[in-house]
């Protein structure tokens, strides 16, 4: 994808302030915490073509809104994805403001994780 550069600088600017981790290192936690979170940040209509299987849905759209709703806990741990890994930047940036202190955002985003052979599936429309 052709990102504008104002945009570029605002992920760069992020991933100062944010902990990236590879598919790998994803991996490796979901499975020692079991009470880690896999958000898909992504947009709906994303979303419904397809995700990671044990991903949750919170488009950046209401991440801010809802996530203190959905995970009240500041402490648990969450693994933020986007289609290729800079959107999970910004969102993990805010999500960090919001007091969370255990985000992650993950490397190479959906892309990254249907190359790597990670198991999703999608939402049929209704």
């Amino acid at each position: 994808m052709d990102h504008s550069p104002g945009f570029l600088k605002l992920v760069q600017e992020a991933q100062t302030q944010v902990q990236e981790i590879t598919i790998a290192e994803a991996r490796e936690r979901l499975t020692r915490n079991p009470q880690a979170v896999l958000i898909d940040v992504r947009e709906d209509s994303e979303w419904q073509q397809g995700h990671a299987a044990e991903a949750v849905h919170l488009g950046r759209g209401i991440l801010e809104r809802d996530l203190e709703k959905a995970y009240p806990n500041s402490g648990t741990e969450l693994l933020l994805y986007c289609g290729g890994g800079f959107r999970s930047v910004l969102a993990a940036l805010n999500a960090g403001k919001m007091g969370y202190s255990r985000v992650f955002s993950i490397q190479g985003g959906y892309k990254g994780m249907v190359q790597s052979h990670w198991p999703v599936k999608a939402d049929k429309q209704p």
